[in-house]
């Protein structure tokens, strides 16, 4: 089973790790793909795409991470041939599912994954392509991260060691406007 983990990933935190590793053991996963969101259809970035593939590689190695240049969900899963995909995301995701484009087709192409956090449990999914799984607690948002580094505050905590360098080196989220 092949899980697939897509997002604007800008940057890649802690909880994107604690929803990947508990969907690795839960699904028993073969393969993991990082999808970076060239252009991600529900939400203004900050960091170029380049830029966020080199953070996700960074927070998730010996993965492959791939960018994903469909700005919808069912486009990339139209075009690609996965081996029993799951495609996973967050509880907060699983409230959006209908507003989609085409949910039904979504999960008629993968199951669905829907991370929950402890003391936040969705309504059981009417649809058995829909499956849900525990994550620990890690409330951690990209975007505090971006104000972190805006303030000039650490970000060791939030992040993986690896991704805190490249952000320094890079220099990037230090100013507030978003690039695309």
């Amino acid at each position: 089973m092949t899980g697939l983990f897509g997002g604007a990933f800008d940057p890649p935190h802690n909880g994107h790790l604690a929803l990947a590793r508990a969907a690795i053991d839960h699904f028993d996963l073969d393969r993991l793909v990082i999808l970076v969101a060239a252009e991600p259809g529900h939400k203004l970035v900050y960091a170029p795409a380049e830029v966020r593939m080199q953070l996700a590689a960074a927070a998730f190695p010996g993965y492959d991470v791939e960018l994903d240049p469909y700005s919808r969900t069912i486009d990339m899963l139209r075009a690609r041939a996965w081996e029993d995909p799951v495609f996973l995301v967050g509880a907060d995701q699983l409230a959006a599912f209908p507003s989609w484009k085409e949910p039904e087709a979504v999960l008629a192409q993968s199951r669905l994954g829907v991370g929950t956090r402890p003391g936040y449990m969705p309504a059981p999914p009417a649809d058995d392509r829909i499956e849900l799984f525990d994550v620990p607690a890690v409330d951690i948002s990209s975007s505090e991260i971006r104000e972190r580094v805006r303030a000039g505050e650490p970000i060791e905590d939030l992040v993986p060691a690896a991704v805190a360098r490249l952000v320094e080196e890079l220099g990037i989220y230090r100013q507030r406007a978003g690039l695309h």
